[in-house]
């Protein structure tokens, strides 16, 4: 079966990182993988094994959705808009899929409406069946129109949508109206996330305090708290994990306290984490499910600016687990931030979530049901 996945990641890499580990188990499952990123490159992803498409690309303008530039920060005009669409009709005529899998659309990149209606469009008249593949907590409708018009284009070009999350956790109706109608297409397929990390065979972690805020600049008052904490905390070690261009490691790095090490992001860092005293990051998806998987002591800084919700509800979902702290960003001080350190360090033992984590798996298996039902009527 050939599968192709199409994904923009606008700010972060997280929708992107999520995309690719679909795209590996359906590799794995022998399928061929075409994955189309609309989004900003991102050098240190690993496509081994996947056909990557890659897109005029795009970012947003900090919090700020309402708009989107070019990679060179210049905003993206009709053009080349009317470019990236063609590029994206171009790459499904060229790779004629069994199926097509649209990451976040239509409950979010509403922004980017014409581009992917034009290829739900293109699948409908090709006969290919769509699916959506949604986080576990999405950014709420800001208005029942936004709602009504995904509920619309679900029922008329989905075949259905799988939603990355256990529902008793944390169910889509956190975040989403879930009407009767929509309930009906909804599968929930389990967290997505790689196999559990093993400790580091190095013994990196350990004993350290870990520090991410993914790849884009929203981290930076993260790292900026972190320096400052590390200051007051000169008995323990710390550790930020930058990502994005190299410079912006290296002005944090000029700053560091010498019980800290600035590193730039690293593949083995979920190893690290399961040796870990702490991690304290943001609480993306991703994120939050290396520190599930883990069961590494956690302190989530959810982000919030703009009209940001959905980190803080994922927050609020996971803190009822022990071991876990939530520090809004308005609270964060060094204080704040070490004093949450040490309640965490008091609470029980947290065990490594093992169970729905298997969401790629079951992504993939639900898919293949979903083609060879359509193909068999």
């Amino acid at each position: 079966m050939k599968v192709m996945i199409v994904v923009t990641h606008l700010l972060g890499t997280g929708h992107l990182t999520r995309a690719l580990t679909l795209g590996r188990a359906f590799a794995a499952a022998g399928d061929h993988v075409v994955l189309v990123s609309g989004g900003v490159p991102v050098g240190h992803l690993d496509f081994d094994g996947i056909e990557l498409v890659q897109l005029p690309p795009l970012r947003s303008d900090g919090v700020d959705f309402g708009r989107v530039l070019q990679a060179n920060g210049v905003e993206a005009g009709v053009v080349y808009l009317e470019t990236r669409k063609q590029a994206l009709l171009n790459a499904f005529a060229d790779a004629r899929p069994d199926l097509l899998i649209t990451e976040l659309f239509p409950f979010g990149r509403r922004i980017l409406r014409a581009e992917f209606t034009a290829l739900l469009q293109a699948a409908q008249a090709a006969d290919v069946p769509v699916l959506s593949s949604i986080r576990d907590i999405l950014a709420p409708p800001s208005k029942p129109s936004k709602a009504a018009l995904a509920e619309e284009l679900v029922a008329t070009y989905y075949s259905g949508i799988l939603v990355h999350s256990v529902e008793e956790i944390t169910p889509l109706e956190l975040s989403w109206p879930v009407s009767d109608s929509l309930r009906k297409r909804l599968f929930y397929t389990g967290f997505v996330a790689p196999a559990a990390p093993q400790p580091h065979p190095g013994g990196l972690g350990s004993g350290e305090v870990l520090v991410s805020a993914g790849g884009g600049s929203v981290g930076d008052g993260l790292f900026e708290t972190a320096l400052a904490a590390a200051a007051l905390d000169a008995g323990r070690k710390w550790r930020l994990l930058v990502g994005g261009s190299a410079s912006r490691a290296a002005v944090l790095r000029a700053k560091a306290p010498p019980n800290c090490t600035v590193d730039a992001a690293r593949p083995d860092f979920r190893q690290m984490l399961r040796r870990a005293t702490a991690s304290v990051s943001m609480c993306g998806y991703n994120t939050a499910l290396d520190a599930l998987q883990t069961g590494v002591r956690a302190v989530f800084v959810p982000f919030d600016a703009g009209d940001e919700v959905e980190q803080g509800l994922r927050a609020d979902a996971l803190a009822v687990q022990p071991g876990i702290a939530v520090l809004r960003a308005a609270e964060l001080s060094p204080q704040t931030l070490l004093h949450a350190l040490q309640d965490i360090q008091a609470a029980a033992p947290r065990a490594p979530l093992r169970e729905g984590v298997a969401g790629a798996a079951e992504t993939v298996r639900i898919a293949h049901q979903i083609v060879e039902t359509r193909h068999a009527g």
